[in-house]
């Protein structure tokens, strides 16, 4: 064999190689453009603020969608999104507190939900009562921070009725 046919043979080795190289890289990023990198989800567990900065009666979180309840040293949250179509619900104050049984365990209702969408209404406890609303507004679980004492909601553990988070 001559030179330059070694050299065109190299050549031609070289070449597809580099072809094949080329194409696998390729797919291989392409298919790992399949799987995300980060999670744009909002987080699940979010820290509400200190206790302290909660007033006796209700405090409306925007941010986190959610209205939390105070009553001296205990806590309750409920959901502030509708649940026929996710709208929020705003809360109205009763012109009297009502003394309910919820869950077993006594709740004072100083409120009454009403969503402005399509009009479903809810109870003090989020028990719905009127309008498309299917369902009641989810309670989710409140805990206190062991690094900062910050109230903290799980919003992807909703709980029954009658949780309460009494500090001591």
């Amino acid at each position: 064999m001559s030179e330059s046919s070694n050299r065109r043979d190299f050549l031609i080795k070289l070449g597809t190689t580099a072809g094949v190289a080329a194409l696998a890289g390729q797919t291989v990023a392409s298919l790992r453009s399949l799987v995300p990198n980060v999670s744009y989800d909002a987080p699940t567990t979010v820290k509400l603020g200190p206790p302290t900065e909660f007033p006796d009666g209700l405090k409306f979180l925007p941010d986190q969608r959610l209205f939390v309840f105070r009553e001296g040293n205990t806590f309750h949250a409920i959901s502030a999104v509708c649940t026929h179509l996710g709208c929020t619900v705003r809360a109205e104050a009763l012109s009297r507190p009502e003394e309910q049984t919820v869950g077993g365990k006594q709740l004072r209702l100083t409120h009454r939900f009403l969503c402005p969408c399509h009009g479903s209404r809810y109870t003090g406890d989020g028990t719905n009562v009127a309008g498309p609303a299917p369902k009641p507004l989810t309670w989710f679980e409140l805990s206190v921070s062991a690094d900062d004492g910050q109230l903290v909601a799980d919003l992807a553990s909703p709980v029954g009725r009658d949780f309460r988070l009494t500090l001591t």
